[in-house]
């Protein structure tokens, strides 16, 4: 079963962006590759409590297990020992790749506070964005009086993509709201 994005590039995005970019083959139209959340959590070094409910929450939002991420190095400013928990992340694919894009655009960005917009200048060069988000209780799955701690997360989304503008047109037609 296709998700709505999905189905929404394949029958109308993709013929689209092949006419404007001018290819001649389907597989060179940029398609989106992969969605990566980051959620860093500087504060699990001294209270671990606080990486379980965050890694909870991360698999309410992405619907997958996220991937403990660990201090390569030990830092004494920060009370940092190798190996110590710092953060989670999560690489999403296929269909709950689409699904989540979908909920970000049409359920998060706008319960945002004072959202104007996305910057237009978060792409890296090679066609990939990248957006922060302040809080995770913007996304419905969260229910506010369950959290501990309102926490930051990166969202970073990959496309196949050769130049930013073809990027930029690829979000564009999935109605992720970039500022112009």
């Amino acid at each position: 079963m296709a998700t709505r994005l999905n189905e929404h590039y394949d029958t109308v995005l993709k013929p689209k962006l092949k006419e404007e970019l001018g290819y001649s083959n389907d597989h060179q139209v940029p398609r989106l590759d992969k969605i990566v959340l980051n959620m860093g959590i500087g504060e699990a070094a001294q209270d671990s409590k606080k990486i379980d409910s965050a890694l909870n929450e991360m698999t309410l939002i992405s619907g997958q297990k996220p991937v403990l991420n660990r201090a390569r190095q030990s830092v004494a400013n920060f009370k940092l020992r190798e190996g110590m928990p710092i953060g989670c992340k999560v690489t999403l694919r296929g269909e709950r790749m689409y699904e989540f894009l979908d909920r970000l655009i049409t359920i998060a960005l706008p319960r945002v506070r004072d959202f104007r917009g996305l910057s237009p200048r978060s792409f890296d060069g090679r066609g990939n964005y990248a957006l922060g988000l302040r809080e995770q209780i913007v996304f419905p799955e969260i229910n506010y009086d369950d959290i501990d701690e309102i926490r930051g997360m990166d969202v970073v989304i990959c496309t196949t993509a050769n130049t930013d503008d073809e990027a930029r047109e690829l979000l564009r037609g999935f109605e992720l709201p970039i500022n112009t």
